[in-house]
């Protein structure tokens, strides 16, 4: 139906509004074309699990508990061949981590569990898989004879971050990032960076921080037994993990605290006591266990280790809110008993870590929690329970630890581990 009486009229663009749209459209194209470039040039990371068999030999390591010397050095020596394998390839840019997670037992020897991260952009993703397979195959090929491996065994998949933290989590010692040595301590010390050492606990009586525990297992944390001396109601004992005090990332009831049977005040003998969880905790990128030695690890003068917690400051001074860490220097114990220093008291169960110029050391409400030392793999072990110490980063006076290996018997009795 038409309707008279109505005129329509055309009206042009002014110069000025179609100046405007071109540039509009252009600035919409212009973004387009920025995000497809960004997407398809600038780098993502991608995981890779990876798998090869080792004929003749079996071993049997879960990387929930520690390797034994033959596996840990077998592991050692893949890694090493790995990182070296990419590094001086032309994937070196690309190349970020590799590690061994199992040696399991397979049908006529074993099966190595790899996992591998890499930084790419997602146009290179199809080539870059091809590549990374081709390199780990001349490893095999080159390293036959050494291993006993099978390089037409090799499988590679990509998986999803989520499953490559998966395949982490369990394992005992690994951290969720680095931590750069320094020379700071924790009095008046250095913020830990979130995950550094998803193993440290703090140990709640009644909401407040006492001390510092080390997560074991899903189950079991290891602390000195002097903090439950007038507080060994686990019902009033709660503990939390992450890095922040006031804001903890976990928090678990106690069903159970285990001192050990000659622990004596007097001259702070068997300081060890064992916390067991109300709850098995799921382990996460943040809650980890740190691996336990083997009662034949033997540390060196000088080996360096890291002591972390929330005590205090300075002596008598302010709890930080955010968790220290400290590196610090192992010492021999003869060197802690001269008459100088702490004249005898040091026996063969305690071990001293600090620095005799006293630059570096734990402090009060550390008790209890961790000392831990890396292996060449950078696995982190629990050697030593911070135990006692004349004052705070006192020249002559380092701190004193339980000496972790001397009780692997028994931890094992009462836990299993």
């Amino acid at each position: 139906m038409y309707r008279y009486g109505i005129s329509i009229q055309r009206r042009a663009w002014s110069p000025c509004m179609t100046v405007l749209i071109f540039l509009g459209a252009t600035a919409i194209l212009g973004v387009t074309i920025g995000l497809l470039i960004h997407f398809l040039a600038v780098g993502k990371i991608y995981h890779y699990q990876g798998y090869f068999n080792i004929s003749g030999v079996t071993y049997n390591y879960s990387c929930k508990n520690a390797a034994s010397e033959v596996s840990a050095n077998l592991s050692k020596d893949i890694e090493t061949k790995m990182s070296d394998e990419f590094q001086n390839s032309s994937l070196y840019r690309e190349y970020i981590n590799s590690q061994v997670i199992r040696l399991l037992p397979h049908s006529n020897g074993s099966s190595v569990q790899l996992l591998l991260i890499f930084k790419f952009s997602p146009r290179k993703r199809e080539i870059m898989k091809t590549e990374i397979k081709a390199l780990l195959l001349q490893m095999l090929k080159d390293n036959t004879v050494s291993w006993n491996a099978v390089p037409a065994s090799i499988k590679l998949t990509e998986i999803s971050k989520t499953n490559a933290e998966m395949l982490t989590n369990n394992c005992c010692g690994r951290q969720l990032v680095n931590s750069v040595a320094s020379g700071n301590r924790i009095v008046n010390g250095k913020n830990a960076h979130v995950g550094a050492w998803p193993w440290q606990a703090s140990m709640q009586w009644k909401g407040e921080h006492h001390c510092g525990a080390s997560l074991i297992s899903s189950r079991w944390l290891l602390s000195a037994a002097h903090c439950f001396v007038k507080r060994n109601n686990s019902g009033d004992w709660t503990v939390n993990f992450g890095t922040l005090l006031n804001e903890p990332y976990m928090t678990r009831k106690v069903q159970n605290i285990i001192s050990h049977e000659n622990f004596s005040m007097a001259g702070i003998r068997d300081d060890i006591a064992l916390v067991q969880l109300a709850e098995e905790i799921s382990f996460s990128k943040y809650v980890r266990s740190i691996c336990l030695p083997e009662a034949t690890l033997k540390l060196s003068e000088n080996d360096s280790v890291v002591v972390t917690g929330w005590g205090t400051l300075s002596m008598n001074g302010p709890l930080p809110n955010t968790l220290q860490e400290a590196f610090v220097n192992t010492i021999d114990n003869k060197v802690c008993n001269a008459p100088y220093a702490l004249s005898n008291l040091v026996t063969d169960k305690m071990l001293c870590a600090g620095y005799m110029s006293g630059k570096a050391d734990a402090c009060q409400k550390d008790s209890g929690g961790p000392l831990a030392y890396p292996d060449s793999r950078k696995i982190w072990y629990l050697v030593g329970i911070v135990s006692w110490g004349d004052g705070c980063a006192k020249k002559n006076k380092p701190g004193v630890y339980t000496r972790v290996t001397a009780y692997r018997d028994w931890i094992t009795s009462k836990t299993g581990l």
